[in-house]
């Protein structure tokens, strides 16, 4: 089987303002007409007619989806399917997304991975589900998707302490010497240390590219997608 990932830009939607143009978040204050807009586009232009989205809250809920849902998965912060053709959408604009994927499997996951749900384990918890669906560490890919960096995400002394003890490898300085988190680093080192052999990081962050949105640099904006699904054949 085949696992598709897409992550977007702001650019190429309809949305105004600080939400330029590609805001896909209808929990930010945008029109909601321009969110809905920018979301029919997404399917169009991916091919794809089904799209689960979540209510996102910073915790470790994982929910399983099969494309029959009427709205946004409650109170979760990743999702997982085994259905080819139902996309799984996460929004982030600072946090990371985590797309997951066991190919032979056909198991597809995404996660809203930020400061708070990274600390409480929402990568552990998504790869139980996954495996409860048929996945194998051994076999999953992941991308874990734009964020802010370390050299750039700015936190107080004991709270970097405070995740580098539940996530290893995310304490990080600062350009300016200070205290600071790497959440990829440390997602990265969580996933190796599960067995998941093939991890990819893209490696822009959110708060040095204009060309995406950051909630740390501009406050009022929109959100980028991670999109993760299994081609129907």
């Amino acid at each position: 089987m085949r696992v598709r990932r897409v992550v977007t830009t702001r650019a190429g939607g309809v949305s105004a303002g600080s939400f330029e143009s590609f805001n896909l978040g209808d929990h930010v204050g945008d029109d909601p007409a321009a969110v809905e807009a920018n979301r029919k586009r997404l399917g169009s232009e991916l091919g794809l007619t089904r799209l689960a989205w979540m209510e996102q809250v910073h915790g470790r809920t994982v929910t399983v989806v099969d494309g029959t849902e009427t709205g946004p998965a409650e109170a979760t912060d990743a999702l997982v399917t085994k259905t080819p053709g139902v996309a799984l959408v996460v929004l982030v604009a600072d946090c990371v997304p985590v797309l997951l994927g066991d190919p032979e499997a056909g198991v597809v996951a995404a996660v809203h991975a930020g400061r708070v749900g990274a600390r409480v384990g929402v990568i552990p918890e998504t790869l139980r589900v996954m495996a409860e669906q048929g996945a194998d560490p051994g076999r999953v890919e992941v991308l874990l998707g734009p964020a802010i960096c370390g050299e750039c995400y700015e936190v107080p002394a004991d709270m970097a302490r405070d995740v580098e003890k539940h996530l290893p490898g995310s304490a990080s300085r600062t350009r300016k010497g200070t205290p600071g988190l790497d959440l990829r680093a440390g997602l990265w080192q969580q996933l190796a240390d599960a067995g998941v052999g093939r991890i990819g990081v893209d490696p822009r962050c959110t708060f040095e590219d204009r060309t995406l949105f950051s909630y740390r640099r501009d406050g009022s904006t929109g959100r980028l997608a991670g999109l993760t699904w299994v081609e129907a054949e």
